[in-house]
């Protein structure tokens, strides 16, 4: 068991049971819980192949049931299911409480329904986290609505949530969980890199090329040199190539001197915060 701030815990899609139990007892012994189940999926290609959020519609209840009860009695670790709104959305709490019954160890809500084009269509409607969260006794996950570190004690407050999962916006600030401030997006690109060359195979090099370039995009998509990052990101073929683009040309746009060493940062406030805590490096 790893400590509490290093637990892993693996998502998976699918819509045969025997298929995810298969996959599951393969990964079992690299990660502390199995999110069995993403519902939460909207993506096109969760369309296509029927699963993810798409199997959120009440003739498909039994085949979700089916996977999360066998998976629940495969693995030694626990397991859990991503939900997003069912269509009426009061259906949503029938679903939880049976996926519950079925072993769900804690269910995790993103309270949007489902759209493959529009993924936020709106704002998350949290007062559904707290209906969950008042039917169910496993531990409720609430998701949606965070785009700052303050968002984080105001979703889990409105909720009354276990715990809070977000997504996306950890690629515009990989620290949002330690602090209300943003890294330079040069520092924390370089040490994501040190840890794609510590971790090989483990991201996909055009999964590595999008990573960074949100990480430059959410504070320097308006610059007037942006655009020509990301034709040379694009043009990179290893991350070698990626790491010299950030410490030369990056730099040298932004106006900063060129890195020759391998200075990294953590996801630490320092020196150079603007009034508000936020960190501004463009």
């Amino acid at each position: 068991m790893r400590p509490l701030d290093h637990q892993i815990v693996v998502q998976l899609c699918g819509n045969e049971s025997a298929l995810v139990v298969k996959a599951a007892k393969k990964i079992q012994q690299y990660c502390d819980a199995i999110g069995v189940l993403n519902l939460g999926c909207p993506q096109e290609a969760a369309r296509d192949g029927h699963y993810g959020a798409y199997l959120l519609g009440e003739r498909d209840w039994p085949v979700v049931e089916d996977i999360v009860s066998a998976l629940s009695h495969s693995v030694s670790v626990p397991v859990s299911a991503k939900l997003r709104l069912c269509q009426p959305v009061e259906k949503t709490s029938v679903l939880a409480k049976r996926l519950e019954a079925q072993g769900a160890s804690w269910i995790t809500l993103h309270p949007r329904t489902v759209s493959a084009r529009r993924r936020r269509n709106g704002p998350a409607d949290l007062s559904q986290v707290k209906i969950f969260k008042d039917c169910l006794s496993i531990p409720v996950i609430t998701n949606g609505n965070v785009r700052s570190h303050a968002d984080i004690q105001h979703n889990l407050k409105l909720t009354g949530a276990d715990g809070i999962m977000i997504g996306e916006p950890l690629l515009d600030n990989p620290c949002l969980f330690s602090a209300d401030f943003l890294p330079d997006p040069v520092d924390i690109s370089l040490e994501y890199l040190a840890l794609c060359r510590e971790y090989p195979d483990t991201a996909l090099f055009t999964s590595i090329q999008t990573h960074v370039r949100h990480f430059v995009d959410y504070q320097c998509g308006r610059r007037p040199w942006f655009n020509k990052f990301r034709a040379a990101l694009a043009a990179c073929q290893t991350v070698d190539e990626i790491e010299k683009l950030f410490r030369t040309k990056v730099e040298k746009w932004r106006g900063k001197p060129i890195r020759r060493d391998s200075e990294d940062s953590d996801c630490d406030p320092h020196p150079g915060s603007d009034d508000l805590g936020l960190d501004i490096f463009c």
